[in-house]
């Protein structure tokens, strides 16, 4: 049996789910992409919040959930207008919510009076959208009036089983006979009955009773305990199990009976009628037993739906039986357990290198049908691989859907008015790569409302609308993620930012520059154009931190910005930082391993398709455009086993900004797929390599880190200069420690 700390672990995973549909729910609202559903999902979110945390006697995020859900609900029933006004509300009444739980999750207890604002603001939303409402008796003092409780209309019926049996019409619906007895744990766990009441509604024809003679008088009413108890008939297309669906969150706090009653069939079948369709069971079995009634034992009722399950589905107009929809089934899964097959995965990775390594090195008149077996291996081990990483994969959105309350935060700190517009929230990616995701994103949107947009008067005496809009997307390219952040705002002042830059010392005061070089100064560390230090910006960290960490996760940042226009920052990152693809080449005798994604195309140029260009090693001439190429044993400090004149090979790489150079290798030796294996923690960071892997012949390989191979190209050429990708460098300051952690790749290859 689950214990109570395992039980709530899976109530706030639940919770975390359950807030991001909140939280998507109430922007398509406010967007306008929103419908009745978009509501009731909100509702049903806020709801399962409620009553989760009432199980855990967690008081404070009940009694917030609460306030929060009549809205919703009100909202639901039309007694209120989503206007502007109430969404915003609502919208930070889901911060509030979504605080409560982390505090829950974290033991802690809420400051009395905590979201007290938002609660007096939802409170005073009920207030205004209730009516006069009075229920009770009439003037002489006889029977009350059927009472409409939230729009549940009591209808003064009695069931009887025997008589639903003989009157069902065989129209193709069900029948069901329901009781429903709601205990006391149910109104102390914040679970209301209506509500399960107006869910059963929506699935037919529901004819309802509800029994007071249980109820006391007013002096001995105990608000908390159920007085009134409810029997019903319901009409319905829709199979048992979506009927026990509603009432899945309070079946063990309540008394419940759901009969299905089959039609009555007639005593004798007659002869004329064509029962060819009819199957055996139906036309041999003696006639079906009417329903007994709700009292009846347990042995009843199983043979009810016995029973009730001969009866054939519904059939569409040809005659066929319908097809049963399939429901999608899902599981939790601890996460340490599929990192524990990811671990599993890579080394069968490896141990399928090696094992083709020996398979290679047999001779080939007794290796064949190993050769065959082996190819088998290969693909079997790959699409392994492509399922467990599948079940890694996690939708950025669970990234995505933070944003919106950091953007709304800091609009009402900087008295800005800021929309975010969201996109690509189902693009998969790597949960490795999720989790390191929160920060990056979170500094750049934070640069953007603080930085980019303009307050409402400057934009509107610029022509522009006095909203700013950053919008955030996210899309597979390339084998790779790209999120791109955009806003419509001022763009970079490049005049000021390369005065701040000088006046710091960043760059040399005679220095010239581009605009898209002055653009990626603000990516230095200790730069900052805010005029003061606040507690949204100002410190000089932030872009520096965020450009080291995207390159810690092998991915490249690029940077786009139009005076006037806005500014687009463009995140380019591996789909996984478990397995990947690579391709294995030699340099002299080190064999190292360069990511597929990042090699465009492999050439083996002649000596006179590279021209000489002063301060570069060669340009090579392909398709009439001109690419730099560089030596990987020169930037490595490795000698190549190729004299200068026989042919090695070119790798055609991106550089990011569109931009391309080449790596002149010695050989090419095959592509493979390599697990990926951290060396940062054993030796640091080795510029020019990201990590390392074992290849089949048992040998570490380094996996080479191609946008600081770039830059190394940069600096080895050009000295004091900007990277192709952003990155600026000092080269007389980093001429030390490349050279001194060149001489360490030799000795760990």
């Amino acid at each position: 049996m689950a214990s109570l700390d395992d039980l709530k672990k899976t109530f706030f995973d639940e919770c975390d789910e359950a807030m991001q549909q909140i939280e998507a729910g109430l922007t398509d609202i406010r967007s306008g992409h929103g419908s009745d559903e978009t509501i009731n999902a909100v509702f049903r979110g806020v709801h399962s919040v409620k009553g989760g945390a009432g199980i855990f006697g967690f008081e404070q995020l009940v009694g917030f959930a609460h306030v929060f859900e009549t809205v919703l609900d009100n909202l639901r029933n039309g007694k209120l207008t989503a206007t502007s006004e109430h969404l915003d509300v609502l919208l930070s009444s889901s911060d509030v919510l979504s605080d409560l739980v982390a505090m829950s999750r974290a033991g802690e207890t809420a400051a009395p009076g905590f979201g007290g604002e938002c609660r007096a603001a939802l409170e005073q939303i009920i207030e205004h959208g209730r009516g006069d409402e009075v229920i009770g008796g009439d003037e002489d003092g006889d029977e009350p009036a059927p009472a409409d409780f939230d729009g549940i209309d009591f209808v003064p019926v009695s069931v009887d089983l025997d008589d639903l049996a003989s009157e069902a019409p065989g129209d193709g619906k069900r029948t069901f006979a329901i009781t429903f007895r709601p205990k006391p744990e149910m109104l102390k766990k914040a679970n209301e009955p209506l509500y399960v009441l107006r869910e059963l509604r929506k699935l037919g024809q529901l004819d309802l009773v509800a029994h007071t003679d249980q109820l006391p008088a007013l002096a001995e009413i105990v608000a908390d305990c159920p007085y009134i108890w409810w029997t019903a008939t319901l009409r319905t297309e829709l199979a048992r199990a979506q009927v026990d669906e509603v009432f899945d969150f309070v079946v063990a706090d309540c008394d419940l009976d759901i009969v299905e009653v089959a039609p009555m069939p007639t005593s004798t079948i007659d002869a004329d009628a064509d029962t060819a369709d009819l199957p055996p069971a139906m036309i041999d079995a003696p006639p079906l037993a009417p329903a007994q009634p709700d009292d009846m034992p347990a042995a009843g009722l199983v043979a009810q739906a016995t029973i009730a399950a001969a009866v054939p589905e519904p059939s569409d107009g040809a005659g066929r039986a319908s097809p049963a929809k399939a429901a999608a089934t899902t599981t939790r899964i601890e996460l340490e357990r599929i990192d524990r097959v990811v671990n599993m995965v890579g080394e069968l990775v490896i141990s399928q290198a090696m094992l083709g390594q020996i398979v290679q090195d047999m001779p080939e008149a007794t290796s064949g049908r190993l050769i065959q077996i082996l190819e088998e291996v290969v693909h079997h081990t790959r699409e392994l691989k492509d399922s467990v990483m599948s079940m890694r994969a996690q939708p950025v959105g669970s990234v995505f859907q933070r944003m919106p309350r950091l953007v709304r935060e800091l609009a009402t700190k900087t008295h800005k008015k800021v929309r975010l517009e969201m996109s690509g929230e189902t693009t998969e990616v790597d949960r490795s790569i999720i989790e390191r995701l929160g920060d990056p994103l979170t500094h750049i949107i934070r640069n953007s409302v603080d930085h980019g947009i303009e307050t409402p008067a400057v934009r509107i005496a610029a022509g522009k609308h006095e909203e700013g809009v950053v919008r955030l997307s996210a899309e597979h390219r390339g084998g790779r993620i790209v999120i791109e952040i955009k806003d419509d705002g001022a763009g970079i002042n490049s005049e000021r930012v390369l005065k701040i830059a000088k006046e710091k010392g960043l760059v040399g005061p005679d220095v010239q520059l581009s605009e898209d070089e002055i653009g990626n100064l603000i990516m230095l560390p200790g730069f900052s154009t805010a005029e003061a230090v606040s507690d949204i910006s100002g410190r000089g960290v932030g872009m520096d931190v965020v450009r080291s960490n995207i390159q810690d996760l092998g991915g490249r940042i690029s940077l786009k910005s139009v005076r006037g226009k806005g500014m687009a920052i463009q995140l380019a990152l591996p789909l996984t930082l478990a397995v990947m693809d690579g391709m294995v080449i030699k340099v002299g005798e080190q064999t190292y391993v360069m990511p597929l994604s990042a090699i465009v195309e492999c050439l083996r140029p002649s000596q006179s398709e590279i021209s000489n260009l002063v301060g570069t090693e060669g340009m090579l001439q392909l398709r009439g455009e001109f690419v730099p190429v560089v030596t990987l044993g020169g930037l490595l400090d490795i000698g190549s086993s190729t004299n200068a004149s026989g042919e090695r090979v070119a790798i055609i790489t991106d550089a990011g900004e569109g931009t391309r150079f080449g790596l002149i290798v010695d050989e090419l030796l095959g592509h493979q797929q390599v697990v990926i294996k951290s060396i940062e923690e054993s030796y640091g960071a080795v510029p020019g390599i990201a990590a390392a892997t074992i290849l089949g012949n048992g040998r570490v390989a380094f996996i080479l880190d191609v946008e600081k191979l770039s830059e190394m190209a940069v600096n080895s050429t050009v000295g004091n200069a900007v990277s192709p990708n952003g990155g600026h460098h000092f080269a007389a300051s980093h001429a030390n420690n490349v050279k001194s952690n060149r001489t360490v790749q030799p000795a760990l290859a």
